[in-house]
């Protein structure tokens, strides 16, 4: 084991188009060791593959390069701060080549190291010849994609540090292993000793997107203050695993128990099989403990083996979606936008008709301002100013032009106060879907390229997870009853936090107090939480429970319309479910309601 105690590790961004501050931030106040950068989701992949066909020079985060790395490295050089990026995208070479050469132009003497094997494209057709099918739907495999990259892990990453690397590049891995992968270098970690892996990953994942552990989109976002100089993620890990989040002094946001525990169940499905690419990780006995102002400990992450396989996601072109605006304002409004928006597609339809078209593959039309996307729960019907908005999808991009042009007819020919910009007509582009599919690991080469060598990365590939080792926490369905039960909105007793993964959504439901645990959990059943999105909901609800931190998570199936960009949703990725749920009403004895100061639901 590595002499060395603690590490810092600074989260400076958590998705491509994030601000460039945070690096600035981290480096200025920090004192952090190594700087991560997490760039890359399933729309950004299918972004950069159409770039690198127009540009085979393209295809990463050229701003990672030209903007981030330009304004920071001096200063990282001088600090001796190392940065672990995966910015490279579908062309991480691409990326280590442009980064050498501003290495070189500004005379610093820094080794640039890049990880490659993830892209599997050359590999479709044989994968597809096979039978290989999508992980979820059971669908074939699309016979024309125009990206295909497997999740890699950590082993890479570690082996270019050992090796001296200032600036580690990767193309696609999983968002967590940039962390990994420095603590595996930093502490000597072994690839087998899972509890230590899966405390690693933790820690990637409360980083990896950047400002949303430490306040931002928190529950209780009146507490977190001072947005535009909202404070970037530190974990400092320990030897054992355990690690400590913070963020610089004079920072605004916040670092404290919900915005960590909210972060730690964004975007996962069972929490006691997290399947990552180096360790099967289990959060459901997680400790978070507030030490400090703005100082939490986590503690407990346990791991297991992974899988034998790399999770692999390909993008795939199929027709072209249209969104468009209208604000409607006046009596009635809302009814005055739906009505504007079925004539507009009755008439489209009709036109394509007359003229031996297909009709629109799929069409959306949600009336924001009137809760829309809360369905039946809607609250709002009686707004008088909402903002139209329409989305189609068609096999033709003429057929969409058509919609735009009869959309903005709309203004002499339909409802009485539809207005909006003017000049802001939309442009057709292809929708891109995704294909997951799973990849044996022993099919996949990783490889270091660092200072002109081409160094094989040794990395385990028997896998061995086994789901029916994992043993549920035996939790009791009793509660407490009285004859005067009162209903609470559940953001009086939890925390929330919602996001996606492809088609699925998952909601973290965290109880602010262990006690209210259990009415939380009487009241959000599968049943309850299928039957509150039964709107929009196509697939099963699944709940899962982590009593370390006193909390839910749900799993709800093909919830999206597709997720992502091929969902015509204004919500494509659930990020508003978490808040949505919070409005539902839990009953609770009148005494818990009187003795803590709970405010009933409307």
């Amino acid at each position: 084991m590595n002499a060395q105690k603690t590490i810092r590790i600074g989260g400076a961004t958590g998705f491509w188009g994030d601000t460039g501050m945070g690096a600035h931030q981290l480096l200025r106040d920090g004192m952090v060791d190594y700087l991560v950068f997490d760039y890359l989701a399933e729309i950004t992949m299918s972004i950069m593959a159409r770039a690198r066909a127009k540009n085979p020079e393209q295809g990463y985060a050229l701003d990672f390069v030209s903007g981030v790395l330009r304004g920071i490295l001096p200063q990282a050089a001088r600090q001796g701060v190392r940065i672990i990026s995966n910015a490279g995208g579908v062309n991480p070479l691409a990326c280590g080549r442009a980064a050498q050469a501003l290495v070189a132009e500004l005379g610093l003497k820094l080794k640039v190291a890049v990880i490659t094997g993830d892209d599997i494209l050359p590999r479709a057709d044989a994968m597809r010849a096979a039978g290989v099918q999508e992980m979820f739907s059971g669908a074939p495999m699309p016979q024309k994609l125009m990206s295909m990259n497997a999740y890699l892990g950590a082993p890479g990453i570690a082996a270019a540090l050992d090796r001296g690397a200032d600036i580690v590049i990767t193309g696609r891995c999983v968002d967590s292993a940039v962390t990994l992968g420095a603590c595996i270098h930093a502490f000597g970690w072994k690839l087998d000793d899972y509890d230590r892996l899966a405390a690693g990953s933790l820690a990637g994942h409360i980083l990896e997107c950047g400002a949303q552990a430490t306040g931002g989109i928190h529950t209780d976002w009146r507490l977190s203050e001072d947005w535009d100089n909202i404070g970037f993620p530190i974990a400092e890990v320990s030897a054992d695993g355990v690690f400590t989040v913070s963020k610089p002094d004079g920072t605004g946001g916040l670092v404290s128990f919900g915005t960590i525990a909210e972060q730690m169940l964004y975007e996962i499905g069972d929490p006691q099989a997290y399947l990552l690419p180096d360790v099967a990780c289990d959060f459901s006995a997680v400790k978070i403990d507030e030490i400090g102002k703005d100082r939490v400990r986590v503690s407990n992450a346990k791991g297991r083996p992974p899988t034998d396989s790399y999770k692999t996601s390909a993008t795939y072109e199929d027709g072209f979606p249209l969104g468009m605006y209208h604000t409607i304002g006046g009596i009635d409004a809302a009814a005055k936008a739906e009505k504007t928006g079925e004539a507009i597609f009755r008439r489209c339809s009709r036109m394509f008709r007359e003229m031996n078209m297909a009709d629109f593959t799929e069409t959306s039309i949600e009336v924001i301002g009137a809760e829309a996307s809360y369905g039946p729960h809607s609250r709002a019907r009686a707004a008088r100013e909402v903002v139209l908005k329409l989305a189609a999808k068609h096999e033709s991009p003429k057929a969409l032009e058509m919609l735009v042009r009869e959309s903005t007819s709309a203004a002499t020919a339909m409802a009485a106060g539809t207005c909006g910009l003017a000049g802001n007509r939309p442009k057709v582009s292809p929708v891109v879907r995704l294909f997951s599919c799973l990849t044996p690991k022993r099919e996949i080469s990783v490889t270091l390229h660092m200072e002109g060598e081409e160094l094989p990365v040794a990395t385990p590939v028997k896998g061995g997870f086994d789901a029916n080792l994992i043993s549920r926490p035996q939790i009791s369905e009793e509660v407490e009853t009285a004859e005067n039960m009162i209903r609470v909105p559940l953001v009086e007793l939890a925390y929330g936090r919602s996001g996606d993964k492809g088609n699925h959504s998952n909601i973290g439901v965290i109880a602010r107090k262990a006690e209210y645990l259990p009415y939380i959990r009487a009241a959000l059943t599968p049943q309850s939480v299928a039957a509150y999105f039964a709107h929009i909901l196509q697939g099963k609800v699944h709940r899962f429970e982590l009593p370390g931190i006193h909390a839910l998570n749900f799993l709800l199936e093909d919830i999206l319309g597709g997720g992502g960009v091929a969902s015509l949703r204004n919500d494509p990725q659930g990020k508003a479910f978490a808040q949505m749920l919070l409005d539902y009403p839990v009953p609770v004895p009148r005494s818990l309601l009187e003795r803590e100061g709970l405010h009933q639901a409307a």
